[in-house]
């Protein structure tokens, strides 16, 4: 078991934004970039489109992902304007966690996912003392892949016709960072 106490008051200081965790006034800055078709086309059917303000509310509440996991907003100027969080696996798979992350349209292009990839993963993988952290990637996100390919990332495989998106087959791209290379 993960010892996640005191996560409320935890906030990690960036180049450009800050990683704190998500709060009740976050709401209008969630559905101002969150309802968006580009943003949401590479992401999980947890995150609707349109995003609508009950879709807010149940995830600040923490119906939608665990917020006692290490699950943070990217905060910019004081306004929330994209996510990221790791959700430690049970287990046999205990030591791993599944990476997540997206970002308000405004912000693309700018190189802030891989500083907030860079500044969060080292810290959750200490955090959660963990060895092995996964991300899995649509194969209509090349951006998020390069994001983790910067950040030490390596791809490991694709899961051909995996994932059914608006009403098309796509692949699902997995990468991991570990902790310190193994042999096999």
């Amino acid at each position: 078991m993960v010892d996640l106490e005191g996560m409320e008051e935890k906030t990690i200081q960036g180049d450009g934004f800050r990683l704190r965790p998500w709060r009740a006034e976050d709401a209008r800055w969630l559905l101002r970039h969150a309802n968006d078709a580009q943003v949401v086309r590479g992401l999980s059917e947890r995150f609707p489109h349109p995003y609508r303000r009950e879709d807010a509310w149940r995830f600040l509440a923490g119906e939608v992902v665990d917020l006692n996991d290490p699950v943070f907003a990217i905060d910019i100027d004081g306004r929330a304007c994209g996510g990221i969080g790791a959700h430690p696996r049970p287990g046999e798979r205990s030591g791993s966690a599944d990476l997540g992350y997206w970002l308000g349209r405004r912000y693309w292009g700018q190189g802030l996912m891989s500083r907030v990839v860079a500044a969060y993963v080292p810290w959750v993988m200490d955090h959660l003392q963990l060895h092995r952290v996964q991300a899995n990637v649509l194969d209509i996100n090349p951006a998020s892949a390069r994001v983790l390919l910067k950040n030490g990332f390596q791809e490991e495989g694709l899961l051909r016709h995996a994932i059914r998106k608006d009403g098309q087959l796509h692949d699902l791209r997995v990468f991991s960072r570990l902790r310190t290379p193994t042999a096999h």
